[in-house]
Order: C-alpha cells, then structure tokens, then sequence
C-alpha cells in the first residue's frame, strides 16, 4: 500500500483561505448585527432632543404622575357641565301653537254667549244652562316673529320665552273687569323649534322632535334607530351652542346621570372610536393594538401585546411616547415646556417594572389614543446575539476544515 502525503504548504494555504472566508462572514454578519430600536440609556438621554420646536421631555411615572395624568384625561360629565334643562312645554318659544281656554263664572258676561264644548261636554252643557261655569276654547294661536299671541279682550300677550303659567297670569290679570272670574289654561300644542339633529353613526340621522315628555338623550338615540357599533366603542358628542362636550356611551348607559334631558337646537353625534396604540419593541407581539373608548391602562396594554420577552426585555426600559397635554405635567415643569404647533409636549414616560409597586401603578396610569409602547431590550441581548453569530461561524469553519481533504 502506497500513501501519498499532500504539501504542507498546500493544507496551510487552504487553512488560510479558509479563515479568510471566515472573517469576511464574521464581518457581513456584525454589519447585520441590528436591533428592534433604541436601548433604555438612549432613550433616558433623548432630553435634549427636539420635535416640533418642543423638548423631549422623559418622566418617571410615580404614583404622583399616574394620578395627574389620570385626572387631567377624565372625561367632562354631562351632568356637570351642560346640567338637566327643563322639559319642552316649560317654555313657549317662537313658532309654537298654543291653545288658550278661558272660564268665565256665571253670569258669563264676556265669554258666555260664545261658549264652545266639545262632543263629551254633555254635562257642561246642561250646567251652562242652570246658570254654571262657561267654558271658552279659543281658536290655535301661533307665536309669531315677535313672540306673542292675541287673545280677544286681552290684546298682545307677550309669549316667547315664558313658560304657560306666566302668560296664564298675564291673560288672567288683563281679563280682570271685563270677564266674570276669569280662570285661564294655556297648553302648548306643537313647537317649532324644540328639534334635536342625531347625526354620525347610527342607524338613521335624522331631526328629533321634543315633547312635553322631556326625552333624555337616551330616548333621542333610540328615536334615530340606534348606534350601529358596540356601546363600548361608542363617544356621544352633545353639541349645544358653542359647547362641545364628549363621552363614552357605555359610561352614559351605566351611569344615569349621564342621560341628561335635551335641549332644543342641540346636536347629538354618535361616533364610533376605535382607539389604538401600537407596541413595538421586545414584546411579544408588535402590532397596533385597538381599545375601547372607555379606556385602557398600562397593565391591560401590556397583557394585551402579550407581555415582555423573557430573553429580550428590559425591564427597567418600558416607555410609553405620547404628545401631551400640558395639563397634564407637573405645574413647575408645564409653565418652562416649550410645545409643539398644536399646544403638546413630546413626552416619554418610563417605567421600572423591576419595582414591584410600579405594577400597582401600571392598573391606573392609562394608556391614550396613537401612544407608543416601546420595551428596550437588555444590555446583553446585542452581545448575545452577537456571540451567537460568532459561535455559528466557528462550527461552520471547523465543519469545512474537517471537510477539507
């Protein structure tokens, strides 16, 4: 049997070759080497950063800063700041029709020759006879441009913006001296103007007319058909003059307070909101993430992403980006921040879930509207994958040199 013995010098420039070939994919795969964003040091020393002309301005949330946050992004009640009115009838306005009726004790000088009873008045009419009370209805009456009505013998009655009782008294007082005892009963018979628009997202937008009833703004709704989406992702708008006012249906329906009575002219509009935030980061699920108008906290919007990556996170790098309310900051720190175009401060809120209380914390620091949620990854997590790029290509070049004959 013969051996033949390659050159050492051949196998040692393969080795070399080899290694060279190594280098180079060590050196492709560090350029490769990247990560899902900045790390939590980079972002605690984004301070001196500018958006929109604004500072970047990065807070611990404290129980303090939940608590202001929280407060300052709670919604306006409806009965707090449009109140109950008073229901439609209460107050004449102009275009409505009212009915006058007017008594007059016996003997009837003023009205009893002209009394008018209706197809039941049978016994009225045979106690007329005997001497009784007359009872004259007179003809529907408009309020006109001016805001009043004409009732024979009392001349022009003031009408607009009284309720029934007061232009009783006045059409009582005026008939003094000429009636026998007059009594009178005003009732309104049609409005006008006491309409409510539903509009937005519900079955049917339509004009709402309002009654004597007194519909609440529960009853408008279910008038116009209904909201066509989940109540829990519903915001009621009340429009009434120059105030705006918002706030979940769902927080309406449970709360009865909320169901305030509706005003003449108001306009009420149903919209459907799907609010969201999107989760980026080492957790386990990157997505943009929809909630409900009533509200989502921290821990939710962590439970809901799925949690942290147990090989990547950062625990002590959990922010949340927001545009902010300036309400919203500590006094000291909102009267020297410079904000955006629009009126808000680019705010990162960071959080430490490695202190136990900030899970506490995390169940009412709430969670708004387009928030970002972004969980650094651990110091080591680049070093690791780093050394697993490294450890890949050694047992890839020990595999070829042993391949190598």
């Amino acid at each position: 049997m013969i051996l033949k013995l390659r050159p050492a010098g051949d196998h040692g420039v393969r080795l070399r070759q080899l290694a060279s070939v190594g280098m180079l994919a060590l050196l492709a795969g560090c350029t490769a080497l990247g990560g899902s964003g900045p790390s939590r040091q980079a972002v605690s020393q984004s301070s001196s950063r500018v958006v929109g002309n604004a500072n970047i301005k990065v807070i611990d949330v404290t129980d303090a800063v939940a608590r202001r946050v929280l407060d300052a992004g709670r919604f306006s009640l409806f009965s707090e700041t449009l109140g109950d009115s008073p229901a439609i009838g209460s107050v004449i306005g102009h275009g409505d029709v009212v009915e006058v009726t007017i008594w007059e004790a016996p003997p009837a000088a003023l009205f009893g020759g002209q009394a008018s009873f209706g197809a039941s008045d049978t016994s009225a009419i045979l106690a007329a006879s005997a001497g009784s009370t007359q009872r004259t209805a007179l003809p529907e009456m408009m309020v006109d441009s001016e805001g009043r009505i004409r009732v024979p013998f009392a001349g022009s009655i003031p009408a607009a913006g009284r309720s029934p009782r007061q232009i009783e008294a006045d059409i009582t007082r005026r008939l003094s001296g000429k009636a026998h005892d007059p009594q009178v009963i005003v009732r309104l018979v049609r409005n006008a103007n006491a309409n409510v628009t539903v509009v937005g997202d519900v079955s049917s937008s339509s004009r709402v007319t309002l009654t004597p009833r007194g519909e609440r703004l529960l009853d408008v709704l279910a008038t116009a058909g209904g909201v066509n989406q989940a109540t829990n992702k519903t915001t009621i708008q009340i429009t009434r003059g120059s105030r705006v006012v918002s706030l979940p249906l769902d927080k309406i329906i449970r709360d009865p307070a909320q169901n305030i009575r509706m005003r003449e002219d108001d306009v009420v509009t149903a919209l459907y909101q799907p609010y969201s935030f999107t989760a980026l980061g080492a957790t386990a699920a990157n997505a943009e993430i929809v909630f409900e108008s009533t509200g989502l906290t921290l821990a939710q919007a962590l439970g809901r992403t799925g949690g942290l990556k147990d090989e990547r996170a950062d625990v002590r790098g959990v922010f949340i980006f927001r545009l902010e309310d300036p309400r919203s900051l500590d006094p000291a720190a909102a009267a020297t921040a410079r904000v955006t175009p629009d009126g808000r401060v680019p705010v990162i809120y960071r959080v430490n879930l490695k202190d136990p209380a900030a899970f506490f914390i995390a169940q009412s620091f709430p969670i708004r509207d387009k928030d970002v949620l972004y969980v650094s990854n651990a110091p080591l997590t680049d070093f690791q994958r780093f050394v697993g790029i490294v450890s890949s290509l050694a047992f890839t070049a020990i595999g070829l040199g042993q391949a190598v004959p």
